[in-house]
């Protein structure tokens, strides 16, 4: 007895391949704006750790109203604010301009925390120890503690970047092509939404297996380093 739906096997397979091309490129403007708001966000979120951990206050306070606001409110409601409310204060950015700030932004706070737990899990005798030997405090953090704690980091920054993947499917409200609006473009022609929506599900999947496995090869490569005398 053939199995019940084995007939249309062809018929989906065929609604695939239609559709691979503009999942295809979806997806590669999925990656193109992970990686693009991962940096953004190591940009923000460097100085934004280094600031929380400095041992003044005037300093330490906007860096923590800003990760505040970024981890507290959500992704969406933050690219709408970007993109749909400040032009109404003459600030206008382009679809894909604001998609990117908003996802950098957003990731900003995350890794910002991510390096500053790593950054205080360094023994505070590493940086006494330093100030005896006559460095500074930018230099100790520079040399001896930043090095140590990227070690420490990669893990959850890795994750901020998986979590980046799945995030970049929130521009595709404010008319960004990516892989989301590439799905719901092959649905409105096809009107078959649950092989295409699976089909987009095993590409996110796809890439977010490809970053766990640059993570581990990163983590090897920062222990080897990390052991040599």
């Amino acid at each position: 007895m053939a199995l019940p739906g084995l007939d249309q096997l062809p018929d989906l397979l065929a609604l695939l391949q239609e559709a691979a091309p503009a999942l295809g490129q979806g997806a590669a403007y999925t990656l193109a704006f992970a990686v693009a708001a991962m940096l953004g966000g190591l940009l923000i979120g460097f100085p934004v750790a280094v600031l929380r951990i400095l041992p003044w206050r005037l300093l330490r306070w906007p860096a923590a109203v800003y990760v505040s606001l970024m981890r507290g409110t959500p992704l969406l409601v933050q690219m709408f604010v970007i993109y749909y409310g400040l032009p109404s204060i003459g600030i206008e950015f382009a679809p894909l301009t604001a998609g990117v700030l908003a996802l950098s932004l957003n990731a900003g706070a995350y890794l910002s925390e991510s390096l500053r737990g790593a950054i205080l899990s360094i023994a505070k005798g590493q940086w006494a120890a330093s100030f005896s030997l006559g460095l500074g405090y930018g230099q100790t953090l520079r040399h001896v503690v930043l090095p140590q704690a990227l070690r420490v980091a990669v893990p959850s920054m890795s994750n901020t970047l998986i979590s980046l993947i799945k995030d970049t499917s929130l521009v595709s409200v404010i008319t960004v092509t990516e892989l989301m609006l590439s799905t719901k473009e092959a649905i409105a022609t096809s009107f078959r939404p649950l092989p295409l929506y699976l089909a987009a599900a095993a590409i996110y999947w796809a890439l977010s297996l490809l970053f766990e496995v640059l993570q581990g090869v990163a983590e090897r490569r920062l222990n080897r380093a990390h052991r040599q005398p």
